[in-house]
């Protein structure tokens, strides 16, 4: 006898008492929502006329399938309600299509429409209105040459009226993103609030690709405040102000769980310093710092309840303890969504979140599964609709992939575990965790060029801790306008959870293994889909080979730790007896001297926090009892927190001159934060560690450099290493302070290794190669920099004095072993 369809999935042969069984997936609106989502994504990057052509095509195409007359022989009538289903289907997709196409054709008008694309053509100087529609947000600064550029903020507005001195006024409402710089009034900027109006002056440049949603980007001048002329509505201020008191709540918190709870409870990152970013990147655990259905779906479990429960009379949640009723459950719910919305601000990023909690506000107001793939189809094509944009953006593929996968995927896989004796409850977790990352992980492939390997469990343990500090979070944001004190209190405790989620983002990145490199590009996305369709057939066959699974997970893990011994084994990388490292750090400088087992004294740190920290991995460095900063240049001095992390650091020594000064500021407040003291060199002194003795040779004691010269005040170093090489590291001395160490130290002996000062300019000293007379010549350079560093004098004059000369920018990563007739480079070679 068939079992009904309304018992198919239950464990019993007789099937479940719960009325509400789950059925076959209703997939109807799924082409529906994937036409409109591609309709859309081509019709933004193509041209007007082919858009509208299209549309035309698409109705006209559906017009003939709806009115194709159904006649014909009455033998045949079955199979021409079929073919006249499918083709009400197939013109359903295709109105669906045309409706994409339209929307995205007249949004994508908007940044083409009016004076403003030509004007910013001509990098024209204007005087504009503009309605600002998004929060600030910090730009990221960035390395470029010696200094660190960027650090001040970006926001979208819809420019109203636009002056310039030769076209005069002109209205109108165009997109618009605006720079603004970092300066005294910074705290004003951050400040503005959406639907606030101002008047700017500043230069208009085309946007940086041609399917971009502004029209153009305006770099407003000077560091002054903003021109407020019109204040924010009522709603904005209320959200402002409550995003302003979970901020306030939170300032006394650690500074992990400052920057991270507002960024869980209502999407405001502003406070989430660089290195903290990165390791939620390394980890896959990103989405947490944005607004994601999943912190409404929380406030609203705790309001109702599991959704499976929803309409039973065994529903649980906060409403039946209250004596609510459904029905009213059902609009508090849906008011809590609204605010929800109010809070986070209606951006596209939140309103994908509010689409993704109205999903599970549905599954409680039902009580079956089976509903939220056509409501996740709906949401999908009413936002696409809505915000054509979302089409192109990776956020929207990621967070809809992770949805379907948690509806589709994950149910099989948590029956599956269960099968197999897995608890209910991490069953669920399990699955619902690797469901997400095996379908975004290609995804991220594509733009990330990266795969990780820690993201399952990363998540998993964050998972425990998202759940109190949301609702804590969402509870101080809600008492902070009446009782400061109170929310204080709940933020402190939301701390604790939050903290707990910084630390795991933390740790996982520490691992040597957290992430591995891949292809980028669509086929590097492609491959890894297939590669995990490999991997999950595979798994299947897991129960059945035993030892084969235990083999693989030694391995994953092995891949992950990366243990030192292990890795020179397989890379043959660091090679042994190894005394001076050359790290590949780009276009800047981070060198190593080995001290000992796991210990180095490090010397610069290089532009960027990533490839400083993942050099001293490679080399096993855990201990750096004195990390020398020859000058505050960026290129030196910006992969700081690299070199910090997670490893024991002594002390940091730095020159005598503070200059740049913001960037001198930086080192030191970045030592106060991880409780490293700063000391400055002394000319003259000596030191030994291990090893290693060494003795500062510059600057000299009691002058200056020039002034916009601090690379002649770099510390210079002349190194020993006992039964090694000599060494002489000069930072970026110019030939005027090559010329000044020569008199100082008229004997100064031949060396062994020489970095080259300045990353090879040709600006270098020739008395001082002629005087050292190194035998192995090291420079440290970008790959394609625009400095055209190494210069090609310089390596000449290096090879001319005797010097094996080898570069990081063709050679990698660089090795000294050996010493006397032994002593080599061994390069590590570029991918």
């Amino acid at each position: 006898m068939t079992r009904p369809v309304v018992h198919a999935t239950a464990g019993h042969r007789l099937g479940s008492a719960n009325p509400h069984q789950e059925g076959p997936a209703d997939l109807r609106l799924v082409p529906l929502a994937l036409a409109a989502w591609g309709a859309a994504a081509l019709a933004l990057g193509s041209p007007g006329r082919w858009t509208a052509l299209g549309v035309l095509a698409c109705l006209l195409a559906a017009g003939v399938l709806l009115v194709w007359p159904g006649a014909g022989p009455r033998r045949g009538a079955g199979r021409r309600i079929g073919r006249r289903l499918n083709g009400v289907a197939l013109a359903g997709v295709l109105l669906c299509a045309a409706a994409g196409a339209a929307s995205a054709g007249l949004h994508g008008a908007d940044t083409h429409r009016g004076p403003v694309p030509g004007l910013a053509e001509r990098y024209a100087r204007v005087t504009t209105e503009l309605t600002v529609t998004s929060d600030p947000r910090p730009t990221r600064p960035r390395v470029r040459g010696d200094r660190i550029a960027g650090g001040g903020f970006v926001l979208d507005a819809d420019l109203t009226r636009v002056r310039t001195p030769r076209d005069g006024t002109t209205t109108g409402r165009t997109p618009v993103l605006v720079i603004v710089a970092p300066g005294e009034h910074s705290g004003r900027w951050r400040k503005l609030l959406p639907s606030t109006r101002l008047r700017l002056t500043g230069k208009l440049a085309p946007p940086l690709r041609e399917d971009d949603r502004y029209a153009a980007a305006l770099r407003v001048e000077g560091t002054g405040p903003p021109l407020v002329t019109g204040e924010p509505t009522r709603v904005q201020r209320t959200a402002g102000e409550l995003r302003a008191g979970l901020r306030e709540a939170t300032d006394g918190l650690p500074p992990d769980a400052r920057a991270l709870l507002p960024g869980l409870v209502v999407g405001d990152t502003s406070r989430v310093p660089p290195e903290l970013h990165d390791a939620f990147a390394a980890t896959d655990l990103l989405h947490l710092m944005a607004v994601s259905g999943s912190n409404l779906t929380i406030v609203l479990a705790l309001l109702i309840g599991p959704a499976g429960l929803a309409i039973r009379a065994e529903r649980r949640g906060l409403a039946p303890r209250l004596g609510i009723s459904l029905r009213s459950t059902a609009l508090l719910g849906g008011a809590l969504t609204l605010a929800f919305v109010v809070v986070c601000r209606p951006e596209p990023s939140v309103l994908r979140a509010a689409a993704c909690g109205a999903i599970t506000l549905l599954a409680i107001g039902t009580g079956r599964r089976r509903t939220l793939l056509p409501a996740l189809a709906a949401a999908v094509l009413l936002l696409v609709l809505y915000d054509p944009w979302l089409a192109r953006s990776y956020g929207f593929l990621l967070s809809v992939l992770a949805t379907g996968a948690l509806l589709t995927i994950g149910p099989r896989w948590s029956a599956a575990l269960v099968r197999r004796g897995v608890p209910p409850r991490l069953a669920e977790v399990l699955a619902a965790a690797g469901a997400a990352q095996a379908v975004c992980a290609p995804v991220v492939a594509v733009f990330a060029a990266r795969v990780g390997l820690v993201a399952i469990p990363c998540n998993l343990f964050a998972e425990l801790a998202v759940a109190p500090a949301t609702v804590l979070g969402f509870a101080a944001l809600a008492v902070a306008p009446v009782a400061m004190p109170v929310a204080e209190v709940l933020a402190r405790c939301a701390g604790w959870p939050a903290g707990w989620i910084a630390s795991v983002a933390r740790a996982g990145a520490a691992l040597p293994g957290a992430e591995a490199a891949w292809p980028g590009g669509w086929w590097g996305g492609l491959l890894l889909a297939v590669v995990t369709v490999l991997v999950l057939l595979a798994l299947r066959r897991v129960p059945r080979h035993p030892w084969t699974a235990a083999v693989c997970a030694v391995l994953l893990l092995l891949a992950v730790l990366r243990p030192p011994p292990l890795t020179r084994i397989v890379t043959g990388w660091p090679p042994p007896g190894w005394t001076f490292a050359m790290c590949d750090v780009g276009q800047g400088d981070a060198a190593v001297l080995a001290a000992g087992d796991s210990t180095a004294v490090v010397v610069d740190a290089g532009p960027d926090p990533g490839p400083a920290d993942r050099c001293l991995r490679d080399l096993g460095v855990t201990r750096v009892p004195l990390l020398v900063l020859t000058h505050f240049h960026a290129d030196h001095v910006a992969g700081l927190p690299g070199v910090l992390r997670g490893r024991a650091i002594g002390a940091i020594q730095t020159t005598v001159s503070e200059d740049p000064p913001e960037q001198a500021a930086f080192v030191r407040r970045t030592a106060a934060g991880a409780g490293v003291p700063v000391v400055r060199a002394r000319p003259g002194e000596q030191r030994r560690i291990g090893p290693l003795t060494w003795r500062v040779l510059w600057p000299r004691a009691g002058t200056a450099p020039a002034a916009g010269e601090p690379n002649d005040s770099s510390v210079t170093l002349f190194v020993r290493v006992a039964r090694g090489p000599t060494l002489l590291l000069p930072g970026d001395l110019e030939p005027s302070a090559q010329r000044g160490l020569l008199r100082d130290y008229p004997t100064l002996p031949p060396v062994d290794v020489l970095k080259v000062a300045h990353h090879g300019s040709p600006f270098q000293h020739p008395g001082l190669l002629r005087d050292i007379r190194p035998r192995l010549a090291l420079v440290s350079a970008g790959r394609d920099n625009p400095y055209g560093h190494p210069s090609p004098r310089t390596l000449d004059a290096l090879r001319a004095a005797g010097a094996a000369v080898l570069r990081t920018d063709t050679d990698g990563a660089i090795a000294v072993v050996g010493a006397g007739a032994g002593l080599r480079a061994v390069p590590r070679g570029r991918s």
